[in-house]
């Protein structure tokens, strides 16, 4: 392991280099993230799965950059132009695209004007114009290099300054110099192309747009990498091109007067023109969208944290239903442990359906599994839907209440090959009932089956570089998997894959072990199960529960190499049972053991609650008996609502109503956030106060702010604004009364929904 990597680290992370070379040393013994997480505190010093995954990353991208500083060196070197400045400047760099940037003038090159006009000699006349010497004959020198390739003195003038306009372009000192001047003063602009097809102006917005670089956010940067992609716009920066011609001059052309001059100059206004300028706008514009990209995929993944890890209803007998118009509502009964019990089909709301008779078999399906709650999927006909249920429950006094559940996915897993496995005489809408119901009982076991991408709670997904994307949100799925555990008897190969130390393989094994010998009745038959070693078994054990097995400790967290220990614990504090939370320790006589605390601390909680589950520390779903209608609602009502999805510009907040309304960033604290994620996650209950209403677009402006908080906060801007104002010099405050007025913030985030909404993900 690399010392100065792993010192490197360890400062960036601000923790002790000890800490780092652990986790290092684990990984490459085959521990896996969430196995060191959990189990190995006492050797980290308790670093979580996020720090111990960027542990892990970084120190692989550090060994790359070594490895490609080493390469580039020796590059160099066999050319005989590496000098010790320059492998001190390679050394210095800390990204691997500076250490490209270093390298790029010694780089081969083929096809372009320079690399021609070396490979005809004419390096030597290139550099003796470049040294600007006070007389010369240009013509003369030039006339040296003439041959069956260079054919004329203007030919041979011309390749010289192709040379030199390549050498402005590769000199890595000016292009992070001009590419940090730019990224400071330039603007981003955007203009409507001529031939451009946007009939319903998704990105009018950008037809004539102008924005600092500098200021520009994320989720702009993706919606104009989308319409520049399909076409709509043409994209640009503006900046002053002069000063950078002008610095540049400054840097090759000295004071004394030279006949070069002017070739010179020339050749150096048409690399920064033809090379230098579109490089760094094009690595400018790719920085940002990476920039842009890497957000969203946070966002995305933190989302997906944020749902899987939401609260099951447990202990309840649910009714999935999916809504429909002319093909039908599809109901599917499922029990507490998701198990199908029944499924049924009604007509309420195609022409000439039958609402009372749909009522019926609802009102038979519900008495006869005692159904306690009712799912209802949010898609078409969902309003509909939850009103019928509604009055059901109102005319019948039953004791039932329903939940709208985000259907995004359902039809997906219902066409997939486990689906139909699973339910072989199921029609793909049947299955469909299924999945919402089983998804407000057990949200990760069901949504754990489904491509995340289809889940409905990303931003510009299409637009993400797939192979990023898919890691992260394997990250995320992996962390809430491992955090909530398995019931080994009941879990599905798609939950147990994502067990640590357990892969798509071994998950089939156990789930094959488990349909021919019957249930596990201890943790250590896992090692009988084909495909888990010692070293799998290691790692999965702890995270695997088995209720009501040979071993209570097996039902826990705990891992089986802790168990003497647990015993030890409890004949210390003279404890039979585990499972009261009121349970006290006896502290004297188990300091006698010498367990390290994180350890100990685990399996006190265990002890304590053995059965205790990650998730019910979040909000479950709202559950309802009663609709709500757009009219029923007046600007600065307060709501309880359900966080669908957070992008960069606010959260989508389930209310009850047809469409999510939206809060927008600028209503969600009294202070400045960067990011709606620093206030809402995905999953959240929140309360929220009607901010607008458009009843003709049945649309809903909300605000996690009550109307007194944004008018006090307007207050105290306003406040601010004249205390500024006041201070201001006379010639500043003439030059600001001849700005256009600012974009009305509501107006813009109206037309951006009205026009993007639906296609944020």
């Amino acid at each position: 392991m690399d010392a100065v990597i792993i010192k490197s680290i360890a400062g960036q992370l601000g923790v002790r280099t000890a800490q780092v070379e652990t986790v290092l040393k684990m990984l490459e013994e085959g521990d896996t993230v969430p196995f060191i997480a959990r189990y190995r505190k006492e050797a980290t010093g308790a670093l979580d799965e996020e720090q111990i995954l960027t542990i892990e990353k970084t120190y692989k991208y550090e060994l790359n950059l070594a490895e490609r500083k080493e390469a580039v060196l020796n590059l160099i070197e066999t050319q005989g132009k590496l000098t010790e400045e320059l492998k001190q400047q390679i050394n210095a760099c800390t990204k691997l695209s500076q250490v490209e940037d270093l390298y790029k003038p010694y780089k081969q090159k083929k096809k372009t004007r320079a690399a021609i006009a070396i490979k005809n000699g004419l390096q030597p006349l290139a550099d003796l114009l470049l040294s600007l010497p006070a007389a010369i004959d240009i013509d003369k020198e030039a006339e040296k290099y003439l041959n069956e390739d260079v054919k004329t003195i203007e030919d041979a003038i011309q390749g010289a300054k192709d040379i030199i306009a390549e050498n402005i372009s590769d000199n890595a000192q000016l292009r992070w110099k001009f590419k940090e001047l730019i990224e400071q003063t330039a603007s981003i602009q955007t203009k409507l192309k001529k031939d451009a097809e946007d009939e319903k102006k998704i990105y009018e917005m950008y037809y004539d747009y102008t924005e600092k670089v500098k200021e520009i956010a994320d989720h702009r940067i993706m919606a104009i990498d989308r319409a520049e992609k399909e076409k709509v716009i043409s994209v640009g920066m503006d900046y002053d091109t002069d000063h950078i011609k002008d610095l540049a001059h400054r840097h090759y052309l000295s004071d004394r007067q030279s006949d070069a001059e002017q070739i010179v100059t020339d050749a150096l206004d048409d690399g920064i023109d033809r090379l230098l300028l579109p490089s760094i706008e094009n690595e400018i514009r790719s920085d940002l969208s990476k920039r842009a990209q890497d957000s969203s995929i946070e966002v995305f993944s933190l989302n997906l944290e944020k749902l899987l890890s939401q609260a099951p209803l447990k202990g309840r007998v649910v009714l999935g239903f999916d809504p429909g118009y002319y093909n039908g509502c599809k109901l599917a009964v499922v029990d507490e442990t998701g198990k199908m019990l029944e499924v049924a089909k009604i007509y309420p709301f195609r022409k000439n359906g039958d609402t009372e008779r749909s009522k019926e078999i609802l009102l038979k399906l519900i008495r006869k599994h005692q159904v306690r709650i009712v799912a209802i999927g949010n898609g078409t006909a969902s309003r509909e839907s939850e009103k019928l249920v509604s009055e059901l429950i109102k005319e019948n006094g039953l004791d039932v209440e329903y939940a709208i559940v985000s259907e995004a996915g359902a039809s997906v897993w219902s066409a997939q090959e486990e689906a139909r496995k699973e339910f072989p005489d199921l029609q793909v809408e049947e299955r469909s009932a299924v999945s919402i119901g089983r998804r407000l009982l057990d949200p990760l076991a069901e949504l754990i089956k489904i491509d995340p991408k289809a889940i409905g709670v990303g931003q510009y997904q299409h637009d993400l570089p797939e192979k990023a994307l898919n890691e992260r949100l394997d990250e995320a799925i992996m962390k809430v998997v491992n955090r909530v555990g398995a019931d080994v008897n009941t879990a599905s190969t798609e939950l147990l894959e994502h067990i640590s130390g357990l892969n798509k393989a071994s998950a089939s094994e156990i789930v094959n072990y488990r349909n021919s010998n019957g249930k596990f009745s201890n943790r250590k038959q896992l090692l009988k199960v084909k495909k888990i070693g010692e070293k799998a078994y290691e790692q999965c054990a702890g995270f695997l529960r088995i209720i009501d097995g040979e071993e209570p400790l097996d039902a826990t967290n705990i891992h089986p190499e802790s168990y003497e220990l647990a015993k030890a614990i409890m004949k210390a504090s003279a404890i039979e049972h585990l499972g009261d939370p009121e349970i006290r320790f006896n502290d004297e006589k188990i300091a006698e053991l010498s367990i390290d605390p994180y350890t100990l601390q685990d399996i006190k909680d265990c002890i304590r609650m053995p059965l205790r589950d990650y998730r019910d520390q979040f909000d479950g779903a709202i559950l309802k008996s009663d609709v709500l209608e757009l009219s029923d609602l007046k600007v600065g009502d307060e709501l309880s609502g359900t966080v669908r999805n957070v992008v960069d510009f606010g959260a989508f907040v389930d209310i009850g109503l047809h469409d999510d309304g939206l809060v927008h960033i600028s209503r969600m604290a009294k202070q400045r956030i960067s990011h709606p994620s620093e206030v809402v996650s995905v999953g959240d209950i929140v309360k929220v106060y009607v901010y607008g209403i458009d009843e003709e677009k049945h649309r809903v402006q909300l605000s996690l702010l009550s109307p007194a908080e944004l008018a006090e906060r307007e207050a105290q801007r306003k406040d601010r604004s004249l205390k500024k104002a006041k201070n201001r010099p006379y010639h500043q405050k003439k030059e600001e009364t001849k700005k256009e007025e600012p974009i009305n913030e509501d107006e813009a985030m109206k037309r951006l929904l009205e026009r993007f909404g639906s296609r944020y993900n």
